[in-house]
């Protein structure tokens, strides 16, 4: 069996300038990343043909390490709708170097269902990361010069800064470190430390700006941290925001590359779900709904995390409104959920697919508490058999939910066109019924329990000291009107990752809460989920390597 690189390798692209012109975009007003690679300029957003056009979300179930595929089921799906003779694109996250080299090894879809070029778009693609990291860390050098300062001083107090500089890649011995050693001349010392790029609040802002104007005002709303007499210092108090929205100014543009069938995808933004809000940008979305009939985008990890986020955040911002949500299982996954051992996957077991379908049925009672519909895909692996794929259709239909099995590894759009029929029949006939969970002028703790019990099924919510703190800091700041942000384990409904399936009786803890005033929302960090993430035992970056030709290997 081929490998998703090798699959890739086989494939002749199409020129990046053909598969413009299949969206309308003119091919000269491409910024080209040589023959494959191009980012859009946004005059081609036209915010009045929005309404007009489909918005599919597409999500999944609580990740297991057996995989669920949700990338790879959008993809197939977008490839599916265009067979199928409807007007589509997909809009996708940039993957984070952290989990290409740790542990997915790449981050663009498998099979037939695949973004190119492959190699690229795992690496550093057109550079975005690369941009927001230095736009990140241009802050983080203005803060310590200003606080270095004799004449300019703003009399920060060093010990309530809380912004810290970011890297992309998954490095533990960063989280906590000490800055300015070495004497006057090298800088003020002070307790700091390194997140990962994709949890970068300029990530998220880059994410949720809708114009370069709107970008400048949110970098220069993000909050630095308070002088020795309490008086609160944001970046604009700096006069950061002009240079860290130059060092954006192509970053904030779509990236356009095409599937594995030459379907148009749009690859621009890519914030972590767990730690960040898990959605690619306002604008890329904008422009795919701008230029086609049907747009698929996906939201990171299960529906409590990025399509919650997706819809809380992403679409109260920037007033969007999704017409059918996607709802990615797998049997496999299931079964994990249902206490069957990650080695015994492959074996054929009802009974624990019973146990673990109940995973399913709560995401799909999320879906409906923002007045959505559901479809749900299960993506099929060869291992799946006939009487499991069977259990989750007549679970479904007795619930009556669309369901349908979605080949999309093995056969692309070809395996992926009868859930495509039942998107554009849920999507079309949606009357666009759609509220968030929640008023932003609730008080904090309203809306942090309102997610955790609804969402997740908490029985309650408690909070540290340090967490209480940090409300009473945000109240006297005037920030208690901003959207929450939940950072929460993946692996769980709740934030225990050991708690599988279906939990109850559990309580949140919110051991502190950060501040993203300009990315509009409020970070509330829960369990043991960390901004900077480590290495695994066995990383990924062992297994890559490159040959004298270029070809690279390991990358799957």
């Amino acid at each position: 069996m081929k490998t998703d690189i090798e699959i890739a390798r086989s494939v002749q692209m199409k020129p990046v300038t053909e598969v413009a012109q299949q969206l309308g975009i003119n091919p000269e007003d491409l910024e080209l990343y040589g023959k494959y690679k191009a980012k859009v300029p946004l005059s081609y957003i036209d915010r009045s043909k929005n309404p007009n056009a489909k918005l599919i979300l597409v999500s999944a179930i609580s990740p297991t390490p057996a995989g669920e595929g949700k990338t790879t089921v959008s993809i197939g799906l977008t490839q599916a709708l265009n067979r199928i003779g409807k007007r589509s694109c997909v809009v996708l996250r940039e993957p984070s170097l952290g989990p290409v080299f740790g542990l997915k090894g790449g981050a663009t879809g498998g099979g037939m269902s695949q973004v190119l070029p492959m190699e690229d778009i795992n690496l550093h693609f057109t550079g975005d990361f690369s941009a927001i990291e230095k736009a990140h860390n241009l802050l983080a050098a203005l803060i310590d010069n200003n606080i270095q300062s004799k004449t300019r001083s703003l009399g920060l107090d060093p010990r309530t800064i809380s912004w810290k500089r970011v890297m992309d890649m998954n490095d533990r011995s960063l989280r906590h470190v000490v800055a300015g050693l070495g004497g006057t001349g090298s800088g003020v010392p002070r307790e700091t430390g390194f997140d990962i790029t994709a949890a970068s609040e300029v990530m998220a802002i880059l994410c949720l700006a809708t114009s370069m104007s709107d970008l400048k005002r949110r970098l220069g709303n993000i909050f630095v941290g308070f002088t020795y007499d309490k008086k609160p210092i944001y970046a604009r108090d700096l006069n950061a925001e002009g240079a860290m929205a130059t060092l954006l100014k192509d970053a904030i543009k779509p990236n356009l590359v095409q599937t594995i069938e030459g379907t148009p995808a749009l690859i621009h933004g890519g914030p972590f779900a767990n730690i960040a809000q898990g959605t690619n940008t306002v604008l890329a979305t904008q422009m795919s709904l701008s230029l086609t009939d049907y747009t698929v985008t996906e939201a990171g990890f299960g529906f409590d995390l990025g399509a919650e986020k997706f819809l809380d955040i992403k679409c109260r911002a920037a007033g969007l409104s999704p017409n059918v949500v996607v709802l990615v299982a797998t049997v496999r996954a299931l079964k994990y959920h249902g206490g069957q051992p990650l080695k015994e996957l492959k074996t054929p077991s009802v009974e624990a697919l019973e146990r673990g379908i109940v995973n399913l049925q709560k995401h799909i009672e999320n879906i409906g508490l923002f007045h959505l519909s559901p479809v749900v895909a299960i993506n099929k692996f060869v291992t799946d058999s006939d009487e499991e794929l069977q259990f989750i259709r007549d679970y479904c239909a007795q619930r009556g939910v669309p369901c349908a099995i979605a080949d999309v590894w093995g056969q692309g759009g070809a395996g992926t066109e009868e859930l495509a029929a039942m998107v554009v029949e849920a999507a079309d006939r949606c009357c666009s019924d759609f509220q968030p969970l929640y008023p932003l002028d609730e008080p904090v703790m309203k809306k942090i329990e309102t997610i955790a019990k609804g969402i997740y099924g908490a029985e309650a919510v408690d909070y540290t000291p340090k967490a209480k703190s940090a409300l009473k800091r945000i109240a006297d700041l005037g920030l208690d009107g901003l959207a929450i942000c939940m950072a929460k384990t993946q692996k769980s409904l709740s934030d225990n990752p050991a708690l599988l399936g279906r939990p109850k009786d559990f309580v949140i803890t919110v051991r502190d809460i950060e501040i993203a005033a300009g990315a509009g929302f409020l970070i509330p960090i829960t369990g043991e989920i960390m901004r900077m993430p480590g290495l695994p035992e066995d990383p990924a970056a062992e297994h890559i390597d490159i040959d004298d030709e270029g070809n690279i290997s390991g990358l799957f």
